[in-house]
C-alpha cells in the first residue's frame, strides 16, 4: 500500500503553523495540505506553559495575525486569551480538522528522482509509526523542545527539602499561597512569574547572575481601543499595526543607533518605579547594550509595584550550592525558600528535531545557510518559520508565510517541481544565524544554520527591510535554482556534510 502523498506537510500546530496553513489554503485551495501536532492540542507555547501569570510580552495587534483583527480591550494579554484567539481562528477557517494530532516527526528524506519528501511519523500516544511523502515541507515548530526546559547544574540540588519546579513543566496545583518562593533567572519568564506570584505568596525573591533590561508598558493601548471604538474592529486593525510597528521599530533603531542615549532613558523610567534610594544599578542595569538581548516588559509595572509593596525582592548574585533550606550564594548569604523556581531558559532545538537526509546524505544543519530567512542552501523544497527576536514574532512569520506562498505560485507558473537555494560562493563569510546574545541561544549557536555576509543570504531583522525583500521583490534569483526535472536540480549535498 502506497503512503499517502500531500502537497504541503505543515509541522506543527501552534501560532506560526496555523497562519501558515491560512496562508497556504488562501492562496492555493485546492492544494492538499496537513499539519502534523506532535502534542494533542493546538496552540504551541502557549498551551504547554501553565504558570502563573504567564502572557505574551509583544501587543497583539503585532503578534496576532494581520487577517484577524485582536479584539480584546488588552494588547499585553493572558495565556488564555491567545489561546482562545488561536482557536477561533483555526475554527473559523476550517484549519483545526487538518491537524492530525499526537503526531510527531522523527525523519524526513529528500528524493531528487521522486521530488518529494519521505516522512516518518511517530504516534506519541501509541508509539507506532507511519509514512507519508510532501512534495513540500513547512516547519512551524518554533525554536525550542517541547518536551525539556533547560536547567543548568546546581551542586546540593538533592538536599533542598522543598519542591523545585521548571516553568515549562508547571506542577498542576502547586500551592504556594502564604509562602517564601525563589526564582532563579532574569528573561522574560521570570519577569513574569514574580509579580503574579507576589500577589498571594508570603514573599517572592528573583535571584539573578546578571540584571537585565525591564521596561513598563501599559497592559492596554488606549489608542488603539479609542481606534476601534470609533472605527470597528476590521477598519481600525491595519492602522493599529502600522502604529505598534513603527513604535517598535523606532525603538529598535533607537537602541541600536543610541545605546548610551537608551540605556539612560530605561535606567530613569525604572528609577521612577522603585522605591527611594532603590540600588537600580545593582539590579536593573545590565552589562550589556539594549535590545543584544530581548527587552522584558512589565505590563503596568507590575514587576516595579511588586518590590514597591515588598511582596518581591531582588537579589543579584551567584549560587554557591542548595541548602536544606534555599540556596546558598557565592557572597555567603543563604536566601531561605519553600518553593524554588528553576526560571533558567530553554533548550533551542531547530527544525523540530528531526534527522534530514537529502539523497541519502545526512543534512548536518550548522553547514547550511539561511536563505532569505525561510530556506535552507542545499535542501530543497524546505520552507521553515523563525520569527522576530527583536519585536514581534508573527510580523515576520506572516511575511514568511506570504514568501512561500508566492514561490509556490512561481514554481507553478513556471512549471518547476523543485526549489534549492545554492550561494553562487561557496566560501562566502558567515555568521550565526540568530544574532543574538541570549544564553539559550549562545548555547548551541554552533548547532543552527548560519547566514551570510549579503542578501538573499542575510537574515534581517528589520519588518521593512523584509516587508521589501519578501513581499515585494523577485520571488526568484540567480541563487535560488529552480528546475522542473528532479534529477538536474543541484542539491549542493556536499554543503551539508
Amino acid at each position: 500500500m502506497s503512503a499517502e502523498h500531500l502537497d504541503v506537510l505543515i509541522i506543527g500546530a501552534g501560532l506560526s503553523g496555523i497562519g501558515a496553513a491560512h496562508h497556504l489554503q488562501s492562496a492555493f485551495p485546492y492544494r492538499r495540505y496537513a499539519i502534523l501536532e506532535a502534542r494533542d492540542a493546538l496552540g504551541g507555547t502557549w498551551d504547554l506553559f501553565r504558570y502563573p501569570g504567564i502572557r505574551s510580552d509583544s501587543d497583539l495587534h503585532t503578534f496576532g495575525y494581520e487577517f484577524k483583527p485582536w479584539r480584546d480591550e488588552q494588547s499585553i494579554a493572558s495565556a488564555d486569551k491567545i489561546l482562545a484567539y488561536l482557536r477561533d481562528t483555526a475554527a473559523e477557517h476550517g484549519i483545526d480538522r487538518r491537524i492530525r494530532y499526537r503526531s510527531k516527526v522523527v525523519a524526513a528524506s529528500w528524493s531528487s528522482p521522486d521530488a518529494r519528501w519521505t516522512v516518518e511519523v511517530e504516534r506519541t500516544d501509541t508509539g507506532t509509526r507511519q509514512t507519508l511523502t510532501s512534495t513540500w515541507l513547512f516547519c512551524a515548530g518554533g525554536y525550542y523542545r517541547y518536551d525539556e526546559g533547560y536547567t543548568p547544574h546546581f551542586a546540593g540540588r538533592e538536599r533542598f527539602h522543598g519542591p523545585i519546579v521548571h516553568p515549562q513543566h508547571w506542577q498542576t496545583g502547586l500551592d504556594y499561597s502564604g509562602k517564601s518562593v525563589l526564582v532563579i533567572g532574569s528573561g522574560a519568564t521570570a519577569v513574569t512569574l514574580v509579580p503574579a506570584m507576589a500577589a498571594t505568596a508570603g514573599h517572592v525573591t528573583l535571584l539573578q547572575r546578571t540584571p537585565t533590561y525591564v521596561v513598563p508598558v501599559p497592559a492596554r493601548d488606549a489608542v488603539a481601543n479609542a481606534m476601534r471604538r470609533l472605527l470597528g474592529a476590521e477598519r481600525a486593525h491595519p492602522l493599529i499595526r502600522r502604529k505598534n510597528i513603527a513604535q517598535q521599530q523606532a525603538i529598535w533603531r533607537l537602541c541600536q543607533r543610541y545605546p548610551r542615549a537608551a540605556r539612560r532613558i530605561i535606567r530613569w523610567i525604572n528609577r521612577t518605579k522603585l522605591p527611594v534610594g532603590y540600588p537600580v544599578d545593582e539590579h536593573f542595569n545590565p552589562p550589556y547594550d539594549p535590545w543584544e538581548q530581548r527587552l522584558c516588559v512589565a505590563p503596568d509595572g507590575d514587576l516595579f509595584r511588586a518590590i514597591r509593596d515588598g511582596t518581591a525582592s531582588v537579589v543579584t548574585d551567584h549560587i554557591a550550592a542548595f541548602t536544606e533550606r534555599g540556596v546558598l550564594l557565592r557572597s555567603g548569604r543563604e536566601i531561605e525558600a519553600d518553593i524554588v523556581v528553576t526560571a533558567t531558559g530553554l533548550n533551542v532545538q531547530a527544525i523540530g528535531g528531526m534527522a534530514l537526509t537529502v539523497d541519502g546524505r545526512p543534512v548536518n544543519l550548522a553547514n547550511t545557510v539561511a536563505y532569505k530567512g525561510v530556506m535552507l542552501s542545499g535542501v530543497p523544497n524546505l520552507a521553515y518559520a523563525v520569527g522576530y527576536t527583536n519585536s514581534s514574532w508573527t510580523l515576520k512569520i506572516g511575511l514568511l508565510c506570504e514568501y512561500f506562498c508566492r514561490l509556490l505560485a512561481h514554481l507553478d507558473a513556471h512549471g518547476y517541481r523543485t526549489a534549492v537555494p545554492l550561494p553562487s560562493d561557496p566560501h562566502m563569510p558567515t555568521r550565526p544565524f540568530l544574532d543574538f546574545g541570549a544564553g539559550y541561544v549562545r548555547r548551541v549557536i554552533d548547532e543552527l544554520p548560519r547566514q551570510g555576509s549579503r542578501p538573499p543570504w542575510l537574515t534581517s531583522m528589520n519588518y521593512h527591510d523584509d516587508v521589501k525583500l519578501l513581499r515585494h521583490l523577485p520571488v526568484a534569483d540567480d541563487e535560488l535554482h529552480c528546475s522542473a526535472s528532479p534529477a538536474a536540480a543541484p542539491t549542493g549535498a556536499e554543503m551539508n556534510r
